[in-house]
């Protein structure tokens, strides 16, 4: 049951129809996996821990750098040169003592990433590299858990969610193949800061919809963002039977 203190904290999203009671539950007994406390992280671990989503698991090996602080609002300039976990360990209990916090300091190798996907409901990739989100699909993939993912560089977004317990739902490989050789950072090709904190504000959004079952996520459409021009795309994205990590004949 909620308490009074959480019915009064809770109150303006228990007045959604859609979310009512039993989805505020349902947000207290959930468990999610952050992957990335930077530009997108931030906000997803922000509005995820102050939605009251039980358990948050944070993950990023990095230490805060002055460079983040022009987009990633989890972290102040007392941070830096501290763990981005710890950082967002103070903010978060801060925000919501009510939410139990799990860290991960150390890069997840296969092993660890398994084991960590495989003990939360949802996984959201709010990393920065093609390698991580790869893996972390691939991880999601085996343990059929909802992945939301989103990127976002210079002045460009993109979001989505992979969901393997729905048969029609495409996972990350099935869109972006193998990836790009060329691959840029926000270090080498700029970012600005509100752009990242809308990707990441969808992200949580869409990860508050499939944990407390309202809505309709985003399967199966892939959403851009184009910051330059304030217009949204969306694209249709269909699953590749012949995927190599989420066919068939995948494992």
């Amino acid at each position: 049951m909620l308490s009074d203190e959480e019915l009064l904290r809770y109150s303006r999203q228990v007045l959604l129809s859609q979310v009512d009671i039993d989805g505020q539950l349902k947000l207290k007994a959930s468990r999610a996996l952050i992957v990335g406390l930077g530009g997108l992280g931030s906000p997803v671990a922000l509005y995820l821990a102050a939605a009251g989503v039980g358990e948050l698991h944070l993950a990023d090996f990095d230490s805060v750098d002055l460079t983040n602080l022009q987009r990633q609002v989890l972290h102040d300039t007392a941070s830096v040169g501290m763990s981005k976990v710890d950082s967002a360990l103070q903010r978060l209990a801060a925000i919501n003592p009510q939410v139990k916090l799990v860290a991960h300091r150390q890069a997840l190798d296969e092993d660890c990433l398994a084991a960590a996907v495989a003990a939360v409901d949802l996984v959201l990739d709010c990393s920065d590299n093609f390698g991580t989100r790869e893996a972390v699909n691939a991880a999601c993939v085996a343990a059929g858990k909802p992945l939301v993912s989103g990127a976002a560089i210079r002045l460009e977004g993109q979001l989505s969610v992979f969901d393997p317990r729905r048969p029609e739902s495409p996972c990350y490989h099935c869109l972006y193949g193998h990836g790009s050789e060329a691959e840029l950072t926000c270090s080498e090709a700029g970012v600005v800061g509100p752009l990242v904190g809308l990707v990441g504000s969808l992200q949580a959004l869409e990860g508050l919809k499939l944990l407390a079952g309202f809505g309709e996520p985003l399967v199966g459409r892939l959403l851009l963002v184009d910051a330059l021009g304030t217009r949204f795309r969306e694209l249709r994205v269909k699953r590749d039977p012949g995927c190599s990590v989420c066919g068939p004949a995948h494992g």
